[in-house]
């Protein structure tokens, strides 16, 4: 029977740690190991930033590795918690007709808890970019049956079944630049998982997790956390600052190489009283005893601490009862004892593990049973395990390398490109809302044009499940139009209307504007347009188009050397009956205009017919008006009459006589009677109301007047 090898990569900050087992039932058996570290600061805070540089050692890890046990082409890996975004979800499902739960059954739930987690982070805005994210990793908290908590679900059976998890996410960049690394030495990956989690594999099985313990695996650029307590673990978490700060302070304080500093802190652990000898970068030789050594970096040592003591507290929301340190930096004098001060717990609560034995390992060779020794061995049982691992595709030509959570389907694909998948249904288009002669109508958007999604060139819906190698095509869909309707079509134009206006044929055509700026029957409109369309119907309207004069004329004058004005309106016919500008104009109308006529003296002065005042008295029994008010009235000088017109600019006077009780003689004067006509020697008595009166009497209202004449020959009397 063919031997199955397990490969694993521990790809850290300061050195590549590479090791193959040979799964056997119940136990992996370690083969070869490798470590090679790192010629160059190639990687910084667990994330790659020299690609080729790691490129080389890995292929030069696994040239060795392959010497002792062949071509190798699937890796594990586990990367390191920088960015960390952690998230608790759960998931439920009915299972009251399922009988007994497998494995199987377990796996889905598990797997639709992490899914539920993405959904969650992407609806969070706790990142940016959500599609950025990869999950690497999970833990479960708890099983439920019927709301009973159990380790696992395999064997139960119940109604409802449930489970929590707390799943681990990191940027794609940092898992893009570990895939590139791998993948220019010719491997796949087979596995990935979060650091932590491969060490809590392997310190903390799940019969101590009931404790509530940190674990804290102190590496070159960062710290990763892990928190158990009630039987599981609750909280993964990253500090990214680790023993590379140590090196800095060394390097700072006695102007050191890096790597002659790391070398200079590897020393130090057990060399209390020794003097170490190094060369600065001057080319000085110096020999410092380690406890000065350690003194100068104690301040350093003492924020690192801080740091990691921080993290677990906000995890733990209290300090936990014990700390198990991990990790070439966990070696670094006094950090224990700061970390115990910095949580409050008694130092013997703080501890450095080494992975002495390993339940599930065999035969752990001496390179691995330091601290930094948990870790690779972590990721090495765990890629035997239910791990997270890839399946590959391709999206439109270009390579995607899928996170294998279960059923994956073409939306996960779409999800891991940053497509939208909405942007494949093709949006309909924008309505707009428009106002028509003052009512609101709305006009919809055209549809959109739904995408393609093509599998293996057959077509596919989102839920179509991948495989290995698939191939997608995603043709987007094209999203619809807002409408842009003329005005034609959104009213119905009346005809024009045909009039005759002083012999003239005319063709009123409706008036249209659109935000009361003038408009064509093509003009396009646009959302919140106020359109208005309407056919001239008042008599005023129909000459104001045609451009027909109906202001009216204005004559200016001075009256009693006073300006005077007076306006002359024209006036109008409409089928040969007088017509006002406010008048319905039907089909076909004739219409006249005419000028008004110049305005005469009364016009002016406003006198308009008798303007004179008058009492009425009996001459001879006839009844005669006696005038009480006269007016007198020139125009240039010359008399006029009320009735005569008066040319513009005219300089026109008057004046009024007025009494109330006119004399006698005024009386004989209106009645037309002249003394001086009658022939010589003739008598005339004058009687106002049957008495002899002078000519100078007053005269009212209603009075008799008789006048006697006696002719000298005859003697008698007559009139």
């Amino acid at each position: 029977m063919e031997k199955k090898l397990l490969f694993a990569l521990d790809i850290g900050t300061r050195s590549v740690v590479g090791l193959v087992g040979e799964q056997a039932e119940t136990s992996i058996r370690i083969v070869a190991v490798e470590r090679r570290e790192h010629h160059t600061r190639a990687m910084l805070d667990g994330q790659i930033h020299d690609v080729p540089e790691v490129t080389n050692i890995l292929a030069a890890v696994k040239a060795r590795l392959e010497q002792d046990c062949g071509p190798l082409t699937h890796v594990s890996v586990a990367a390191a918690g920088r960015a960390l975004c952690t998230i608790k979800s759960c998931a439920e499902i009915e299972t009251h007709n399922k009988g007994l739960l497998t494995v199987d059954d377990e796996r889905t739930l598990e797997l639709a808890a992490i899914q539920s987690a993405q959904k969650q982070l992407a609806a969070s805005g706790a990142v940016d970019s959500p599609t950025g994210y990869y999950c690497v990793g999970y833990s479960v908290v708890n099983f439920f049956v019927d709301d009973t908590s159990f380790k696992t679900l395999v064997g139960q059976r119940g109604r409802t079944t449930k489970v929590e998890v707390i799943a681990t996410f990191l940027p794609r960049q940092v898992i893009d630049s570990l895939q590139a690394a791998i993948q220019n030495v010719g491997l796949e990956m087979a596995t990935l998982t979060l650091e932590p989690i491969a060490a809590i594999s392997i310190l903390i099985p799940p019969t101590m997790r009931h404790l509530n313990l940190a674990l804290v695996d102190v590496g070159a650029g960062t710290s990763d956390v892990a928190i158990t307590k009630n039987g599981s673990v609750v909280g993964y978490g990253m500090v990214p600052c680790a023993g590379d700060e140590i090196t800095e302070a060394l390097s700072q304080k006695y102007l050191l190489d890096f790597n002659i500093a790391e070398k200079v802190k590897r020393q130090l652990n057990g060399a209390k009283n020794k003097k170490l000898s190094f060369n600065d970068i001057l080319g000085c030789t110096q020999k410092v005893p380690a406890d000065e050594i350690i003194t100068a970096i104690s301040p350093t040592v003492a924020e690192l601490a801080q740091a990691i003591a921080a993290q677990i507290l906000e995890l733990n929301n209290s300090a936990p009862q014990a700390v198990l340190l991990v990790g070439g930096g966990s070696l670094t004098p006094q950090l224990s004892e700061a970390i115990a001060q910095a949580l409050d717990i008694p130092s013997s609560r703080v501890a450095i593990r080494r992975p002495d034995t390993v339940e599930g390992i065999q035969d752990i060779p001496a390179l691995l049973t330091a601290p930094d020794g948990v870790t690779p061995l972590g990721i090495l049982k765990l890629s035997g395990g239910k791990t997270l691992n890839f399946v590959n595709v391709t999206l439109n030509g270009q390579a995607l390398h899928l996170f294998n959570l279960g059923h994956l389907t073409c939306a996960d694909a779409l999800l891991a490109a940053g497509i939208n998948i909405r942007s494949l249904q093709g949006r309909p288009g924008m309505g707009i809302t428009i106002s028509v002669n003052g009512k609101t109508r709305f006009l919809p958007g055209s549809h959109g044009t739904p995408g393609q999604i093509l599998l293996n060139d057959a077509i596919a819906t989102f839920n179509d499940r991948l495989n290995e190698n698939d191939a997608i095509t995603i043709t987007k869909g094209t999203n619809g139009l807002s409408p842009s309707p003329s005005v034609q079509e959104v009213i119905d134009i009346p005809a024009p209307l045909n009039v005759t206006i002083n012999g003239k044929s005319y063709q009123i055509l409706p008036v249209i504007t659109v935000d009361g700026k003038p408009a064509l029957p093509t003009t396009l409109l646009a959302d919140r347009n106020i359109v208005s369309c309407r056919l001239p119907e008042t008599l005023g309207d129909i000459l104001t188009i045609a451009g027909t004069n109906t202001k009216p004329s204005e004559y200016r004058y001075q009256v009693n050397d006073c300006d005077r004005s007076y306006t002359v309106w024209p006036k109008y016919t409409v089928d040969g009956r007088q017509a006002s500008l406010d008048d319905i104009i039907t089909a076909n109308a004739i219409i006249k205009t005419v000028p008004g006529a110049s305005p005469s003296v009364g016009d002016i002065l406003g006198l308009n017919g008798s303007v004179d005042e008058y009492i009425t008295v009996l001459v001879n029994g006839a009844k005669c008006d006696v005038p009480t008010r006269r007016y007198t009235f020139t125009v240039n000088g010359d008399p006029a009459q009320l009735s005569d017109s008066a040319d513009e600019n005219s300089i026109i006077y008057y004046s009024c006589y007025e009494q109330s009780s006119p004399m006698l003689s005024e009386v004989l004067l209106t009645a037309k009677f002249n003394p001086c006509t009658l022939p010589p020697g003739t008598c005339v008595d004058i009687l106002l109301n049957g008495k002899q009166a002078e000519y100078t009497a007053a005269v009212r209202n209603g009075d008799a007047v008789d006048i006697i004449v006696i002719s000298p020959e005859k003697k008698n009397p007559h009139v």
